[in-house]
């Protein structure tokens, strides 16, 4: 990480202590600030308390650890008003059934504020475009001065913490008061790149920033499987490809599909948005579907070489949706898992941080404590997440565990050659 720039401490509030919210307030903290963290779950601040980390986040352990005595977390919000004037929201807006955000966490913190107008909201959560508008709103309606700050999260699970500390670009919305200036103040010590606009604005940032990635991740899916038909490896494609610097090489991983807590919920999000203004936004309706049929085609790549699933064994290496992070959310191995068991085969799966969170989620999983125990047995197995000691993995004692031979590599991740030399069979993604 690059050393901040100094700058005279702050005391800030940071309400919900999730994954954005953690991490956010052991960045400010490791600036400098004191930062009073709220959040409605008493367990979970028991255990903040305590110095126990509940999510996994390379570094955020120890930033939190060397930040102690910063960092104040409680279930009561007065505390936090009492000595600081902004406060971060970063609650979670997960998506409902329709596809709409669900702001209910976002309307009880607005709700939970008093008459006062020391105080502004700086917006981390990620919410539909007219929220802030909405909240000015109703901030009005019930006679509080709040001022309100839109300051999206561009966050990578895996690499939170250094994104906060070495940021592509801070992102301030604000009607150009007091507040957006102290946000902006509170920034500059990182050194990054400052888009100051307007709130609606700062609100798409967010929005079409992960639509516009997720995109390029179905795009090269999509020419993946164009790959396998053609005979075109896709590892090479994708290199040709990122050497342009309009287009660039990041996100031109194929694989069986993107998950996790944004990209998702964004993408419908913003598909919403978008209908419920009367526009039919075309291009992200075909990015999910291409995601949706993604993770799929790993069935029919397994069914390509084993014929009918019933009584077949298939090991997952790793479940959650990406490495270096425990989020199961809208992981590829729960489609895979629940498709397979669908289908009459029986699933063992390891993953090095995520399985005591996946055990919950995959019922009828049998879950080993390390990557040869999972693949006992297995007909074919099937690198669900990229983790780092896959890379490494001695194939040949792999294939000696196996009853089959048959590795589908749904992230491009191993070595080919050597699990080639080691007499199984190859099948990756869009590569020949």
């Amino acid at each position: 990480m690059t050393s901040p720039q100094t700058h005279t401490p702050q005391q800030i509030a940071v309400i919900g202590t999730g994954y954005v919210g953690l991490v956010t307030a052991a960045g400010f903290a490791e600036l400098g600030n004191d930062v009073w963290c709220v959040d409605i779950d008493a367990e979970k601040i028991a255990r903040l308390n305590r110095g126990e980390i509940p999510i996994y986040e390379p570094g955020l352990a120890e930033c939190v650890a060397r930040n102690s005595e910063r960092l104040r977390f409680s279930t009561e919000l007065g505390p936090a008003l009492d000595h600081a004037r902004l406060l971060f929201v970063a609650v979670g807006t997960p998506p409902t059934y329709s596809g709409d955000a669900d702001l209910s966490a976002v309307h009880a913190v607005v709700n939970a504020m008093p008459a006062t107008d020391r105080h502004a909201l700086v917006m981390k959560s990620t919410v539909p475009v007219g929220t802030g508008a909405s909240i000015k709103r109703e901030f009005a309606r019930q006679g509080k001065g709040f001022a309100y700050v839109s300051c999206p999260e561009f966050l990578k699970e895996g690499a939170a913490l250094k994104d906060f500390m070495e940021p592509d670009r801070v992102v301030v919305g604000d009607d150009g008061d007091w507040a957006g200036q102290a946000v902006c103040d509170l920034y500059a010590p990182l050194g990054a790149p400052l888009v100051r606009t307007d709130i609606a604005s700062a609100e798409m940032v967010k929005l079409a920033s992960n639509a516009f990635l997720a995109t390029k991740i179905s795009f090269i899916n999509e020419i993946a499987n164009v790959c396998e038909e053609t005979g075109a490896d896709v590892a090479e494609v994708a290199r040709g490809m990122g050497l342009d610097r309009r287009i660039g090489g990041h996100f031109l991983r194929p694989g069986i599909g993107y998950g996790g807590s944004c990209f998702p919920k964004d993408v419908s999000a913003l598909k919403q948005l978008a209908g419920n203004s009367g526009y039919h936004f075309q291009l992200l309706t075909a990015v999910i579907e291409v995601n949706e049929l993604q993770k799929r085609r790993v069935i029919a790549k397994l069914q390509k070489h084993l014929g009918s699933l019933v009584g077949k064994r298939v090991a997952l290496l790793g479940v959650a949706f990406k490495a270096d992070t425990d989020d199961m959310r809208e992981a590829s191995s729960l489609v895979l898992a629940a498709r397979l068991q669908a289908d009459g085969a029986s699933v063992a799966a390891y993953d090095p941080v995520a399985a005591g969170e996946a055990r919950t989620l995959m019922r009828g999983v049998e879950f080993a404590d390390d990557a040869l125990s999972a693949v006992e047995g297995a007909d074919a197995v099937v690198l669900v997440t990229e983790w780092a000691e896959f890379a490494t993995l001695d194939w040949a004692a792999v294939r000696e565990r196996m009853a089959g031979d048959l590795l589908v590599d749904g992230r491009n991740f191993a070595d080919r050659d050597a699990v080639l030399a080691a007499d199984l069979r190859y099948e990756g993604i869009g590569r020949s």
